[in-house]
């Protein structure tokens, strides 16, 4: 669908799945494809510390995926699934009072 109205129904779907910080994206064209977090660039939260890194995270995995490292990203995907069902060092959005780095140190020490 179109931009907008691609937009809103990813907003919407972010919505029932945890967050748009937790929402990969990836955009396919016949020769390119453009990986990237549902949610932006989110400026007003820049430098922080408040921004959740998994969105982004996750849509490396699908880029991953995309060229034909599927192993890599399913580490990283087991590293997301362990923290969120550990709870610790989880950021506001998620329900936690982490910061960008607390569950950066939790997504690495579960890879």
């Amino acid at each position: 669908m179109e931009n907008l109205f691609g937009d809103v129904i990813s907003d919407l779907c972010a919505g029932l799945v945890g967050g748009l910080g937790l929402v990969p994206g990836a955009n396919f064209g016949t020769g390119y494809a453009v990986f990237e977090a549902v949610h932006g660039s989110a400026p007003d939260i820049a430098g922080k510390g408040l921004a959740n890194p998994m969105a982004l995270l996750r849509s490396a995995v699908l880029l991953l995926e995309h060229i034909g490292q599927a192993q890599a990203g399913r580490r990283i995907e087991d590293s997301v699934r362990k923290t969120l069902q550990a709870g610790r060092g989880l950021t506001r959005d998620l329900g936690g009072d982490g910061t960008t780095a607390s569950l950066t140190e939790q997504l690495i020490a579960n890879l």
